[in-house]
């Protein structure tokens, strides 16, 4: 066990070195940059992410130089007629005085105890940022993991035992469609049915922003409570809607393959009862794919799924901050973002693999292949 443990934190070495090296790479070809976009600002043009910079270099982040068709030597459109100590001390601010590799083993180094340096445009440390948005994130990624899970599994199970039946019929169809339906419109419509929207017949029952309410902290204990789960009701519900599908359909297989497995037929000549053979053998083996799913489902709630639902309902939480820090070209809190839940989606795999142990004694490590 001591072993394998050993061998899947080694290998993460070389897996997050590969992830931030080819992120560094396609950066230094993306157009525009920090730099660009400070002489836009003082060019009073727009610097969005839909900005395109010619001059057929490299002008993304690694500072690269293009030369004009007169010669004139300008590293960023819209140069020109700056004063070139000017654009150095930018280059030096940003750090693009060096070169690109320097400036990756500078960034490796400083990732290994964890300083991200700070933010380009915020002047707040990068650390500081993250830990500022990251209770709307959790509040966000393990609510809807639980209600996902607490409604997949049961609902899975169930339609597993009533394979075929009105009810795994009835029961699958809803299932798709709360899948097929995106998770920003259903928000939208959950907002206008109860946030105040254009219904007023049904009234704001729920708040349309933040996660708590200003008067937060001088609310009692069961007030506070009360009023954190009043505001998270919607955006939870909009996000929950099409997450359960797949695990709900991958618990029904699951179960659906353990029961018609021989051990079973064994189970219930000896006389046991449905109930007994269902969570008392089935269910072990079942949920191992089921429990394999999760670290996949738990990194894309905690980040790739709540950047809308944060947009709708105001929640300034990481999805809102990485895709505010790639539009502004911050890259310390984009690479920062990155190579946290890059470590923190292998470090999930892992203590997944050990809960298949806890569920399954019989799985031997120190003889499974990494």
């Amino acid at each position: 066990m001591a072993a394998y443990i050993a061998r899947r934190i080694l290998l993460m070495i070389p897996t997050l070195f590969g992830i931030m090296l080819i992120s560094f790479v396609v950066v230094q070809f993306a157009p525009g940059g920090p730099v660009e976009r400070i002489i836009a600002q003082l060019q009073g043009q727009d610097a969005g992410a839909t900005s395109r910079f010619g001059g057929g270099g490299d002008v993304g982040a690694s500072g690269g130089a293009t030369q004009g068709a007169g010669g004139d030597m300008s590293k960023y459109r819209g140069a020109q007629g700056l004063d070139p100590k000017f654009i150095k001390e930018l280059e030096k601010q940003f750090g693009f005085d060096k070169p690109a590799w320097q400036r990756f083993l500078l960034m490796l180094k400083n990732y290994a105890t964890f300083d991200f340096g700070r933010s380009y445009f915020r002047d707040t440390p990068v650390l500081t940022l993250i830990g500022q948005k990251l209770p709307v994130s959790i509040t966000l990624g393990v609510w809807m993991t639980l209600l996902s899970y607490s409604i997949s599994i049961p609902l899975g199970i169930a339609k597993a035992v009533r394979d075929g039946t009105r009810f795994d019929v009835w029961t699958s169809a809803v299932v798709i469609v709360g899948y097929a339906i995106p998770s920003f419109l259903f928000a939208i419509l959950l907002v206008v049915l109860f946030a105040g929207g254009s219904f007023p017949y049904i009234g704001q029952l729920f708040p349309l922003r933040g996660l708590t309410s200003e008067n937060f902290a001088d609310l009692s204990l069961f007030g506070k409570i009360k009023d954190y789960f009043w505001h998270i009701t919607l955006p939870i519900s909009a996000m929950a809607l099409g997450s359960f599908a797949t695990s709900t359909f991958l618990t029904k297989n699951s179960f659906l393959d353990e029961i018609k497995k021989q051990y079973v037929q064994t189970a219930r000549m000896k006389g046991l009862s449905e109930r007994q053979v269902l969570y008392g053998h089935v269910f072990r083996n079942a949920m191992l794919i089921v429990v394999s799913g999760f670290p996949g489902a738990f990194v894309h709630a905690f980040f790739t799924g709540a950047l809308l639902i944060e947009t709708i309902f105001s929640l300034d939480g990481l999805g809102l901050l990485s895709f505010e820090s790639i539009v502004n070209r911050d890259y310390p809190v984009v690479f920062a973002n990155l190579y946290i839940f890059a470590l923190l989606g292998l470090v999930v795999n892992l203590l997944s693999d050990l809960t298949y142990m806890w569920i399954d004694p019989r799985i031997d490590f120190e003889t499974r292949e990494v």
